[in-house]
């Protein structure tokens, strides 16, 4: 009788653990076992080797046709003749952590007619990654891209494998490839493992189940860019088809030289509704100074041509309505806040709300006047008799004193309000209404500041700024033309909307709080806010958090603060645990704001006790 035998491609170093073996022979084991494999079978498990002197049982889990034969692995001894052949490499691993043997094979062992649809055509490979899974009683082919380009060791791969590719074990639960070009790639492929990677790469770029994902392809492109023409609005599709790349259409995405989104060298943004395909900032810094000019003026041409449209046309009751309703209950908030900017503290002490007894309409600012009781000074002359008894502290000296407790307000507090109407507010407003929600913001303040300005003349005032690649100081509302009705205050919302949509690319978020700041302290008043409206896309462009946190910090009169109302993955979030703590709030709905707002007006009343 004649017993076939079959050379193991592969025996693992380490056995399974218990909980691993019982799961793979569905039954309750604990016992010493090694995995192997061969052309015969997928996996074989092996009970009590090599503890124990004979094997107790084995299990094996068959291929339905055996794979090709192996060639010799090792030098060979003829009689009389000693013949040494290249080591073949058995691209083969054990992943014991996963429960897992990994092989890499050629198409012609792979069961492609199970793997692919009947109309699709497998694309060439460098192989296929053979995953038998011991523990879901699984097998799984995963393809492997072929290489873009050949390297040195060409020949020498072909010569010790069967495959483009070779594989290698990278820990105890993954493994890597290296192809013909030499590009390595890392592959998890047990369960727990991907899951937790899973959860990383959400947490990276969001958890938004529901919201689109933006993956950016780099390349080098640029010979394209020298053949680059001159930039120009697109032909309009009539049937609003998607378009990607080229330079026809206007509304496209990663193309060049049209109105879109994604792309390179064209005059201004346009967004069609369609899925945006991002060209890298290396490319569109790529561009020719030439096309780079020639599509500026186009846009700056095309913004003054909106800006007229917005002045000149009649009032749209809808458009307003649609962002004014979506923040009523919000301005009623706000309301309520401002209201209390103006009570004193007993009237403050007969709300039915005592979260709003913040009392930061009290006076905050220190007045000049004469500080008595000092040791150097001017002779105060209703202490002549206490200098007679030895009193040290009868001068008197002008110099600021603050205020008494409860004591009203003199002087008008200030609120500059700066925000992002920057291109990225327009390219991601289609991923999560940041542009959307940062005209919402400023139609509240804008509604909720409305019947106030004769008491803020006096006791109160704000402006609105804005910044982006154009500027850090863009004027939309001036303190001087707070707008009075729908139709300006939706000019407003127009106008940011277009300044994003035909700005340069760019940022000025540092320059925008640097200048509100310093500016702000300019007009004499008793407390200075600052609020930055940003989409906390800062990394993008190279601006180092902790500039930001210094700005931010930079005057002790003015308190500045943040409000990320946009943000890619946890970009906000990462931000906002580099800045000074409570000096950063996100706002990922609208409705947020007069909270934060609350806790901004009671951080500065607190500040001062």
């Amino acid at each position: 009788m004649q017993t076939e035998f079959c050379i193991p491609h592969k025996v693992s170093s380490d056995q399974l653990s218990s909980e691993n073996l019982t799961s793979a022979v569905g039954q309750k084991i604990a016992s010493p076992n090694r995995i192997l494999s061969d052309e015969k079978s997928h996996a074989t498990i092996v009970v009590g080797f090599p503890d124990l002197m004979s094997p107790s049982e084995v299990y094996s889990w068959k291929r339905s046709s055996s794979l090709g034969k192996p060639t010799v692995t090792d030098m060979t001894v003829y009689p009389g003749k000693r013949t040494s052949v290249t080591p073949r490499h058995s691209n083969c691993v054990t992943l014991t952590h996963t429960n897992q043997v990994v092989r890499i094979l050629p198409a012609g062992e792979v069961p492609l007619k199970d793997i692919y649809p009947k109309d699709v055509t497998p694309q060439q490979t460098a192989g296929y990654l053979e995953v038998t899974d011991l523990q879901a009683k699984k097998l799984r082919y995963i393809p492997v891209p072929s290489a873009e380009s050949l390297s040195p060791y060409t020949a020498w791969i072909s010569a010790i494998s069967d495959t483009d590719a070779l594989l290698a074990e990278w820990d105890k639960s993954s493994i890597i490839t290296v192809d013909m070009g030499g590009r390595v790639r890392l592959w998890e492929t047990g369960l727990e493992r991907l899951q937790q990677s899973l959860m990383e790469w959400r947490n990276m770029i969001g958890q938004g189940s529901d919201r689109p994902v933006q993956i950016t392809i780099e390349k080098d492109n640029n010979e394209d860019n020298e053949d680059m023409s001159d930039p120009k609005h697109g032909k309009e599709d009539p049937d609003n088809m998607p378009h990607v790349g080229g330079s026809t259409w206007a509304g496209g995405t990663g193309g060049r030289g049209t109105a879109g989104l994604g792309g390179k060298g064209g005059p201004y943004r346009l967004d069609a509704g369609h899925p945006v395909y991002q060209v890298s900032e290396v490319e569109k810094d790529a561009v020719p100074e030439h096309i780079k000019r020639a599509a500026r003026e186009m846009a700056q041409k095309a913004f003054q041509q909106r800006l007229k449209e917005i002045q000149m046309s009649e009032y749209d009751a809808a458009t307003y309505e649609r962002f004014s309703s979506a923040v009523q209950r919000q301005v009623h908030a706000l309301r309520v806040i401002l209201d209390n900017l103006q009570m004193n503290t007993g009237q403050q002490a007969m709300l039915k709300e005592p979260w709003l007894l913040v009392r930061p309409g009290e006076a905050k600012g220190k007045e000049r006047q004469w500080l008595r009781h000092q040791a150097t000074g001017e002779l105060d002359d209703t202490k002549i008799i206490d200098g007679l008894a030895g009193e040290k502290a009868i001068y008197k000296r002008r110099g600021d004193l603050a205020p008494q407790l409860g004591s009203p307000q003199q002087k008008p507090k200030r609120l500059r309000l700066v925000v992002d109407v920057s291109g990225s507010m327009y390219r991601f407003n289609g991923v999560d209404r940041r542009l959307e929600r940062s005209m919402e913001a400023v139609c509240m303040v804008m509604e909720a500041f409305e019947n106030y300005e004769e008491k803020f003349k006096k006791d109160s005032s704000y402006d609105i700024a804005g910044h982006s690649g154009d500027g850090y100081n863009i004027k939309l509302v001036p303190v001087n033309k707070i707008p009075k009705n729908n139709k300006q205050r939706l000019e407003i919302l127009k106008t940011m909307h277009a300044h994003s949509q035909f700005c340069m690319s760019g940022d000025h978020t540092l320059e925008g709080t640097e200048h509100a700041i310093k500016d702000i302290t300019t007009e004499e008043a008793d407390e200075y806010f600052v609020i930055i409206l940003s989409d906390a896309n800062l990394s993008r462009y190279g601006i180092n958090p902790a500039r930001f946190a210094q700005i931010l910090t930079s005057d002790p009169q003015v308190n500045a603060f943040a409000i990320f109302i946009g943000s890619l993955g946890d970009q906000a979030a990462r931000l906002q645990r580099t800045l000074p703590a409570g000096r950063s709030f996100i706002a990922m709905d609208t409705k947020k704001i007069p909270q934060i707002l609350q806790q901004i007006f009671t951080s500065t009343m607190l500040s001062s006790i």
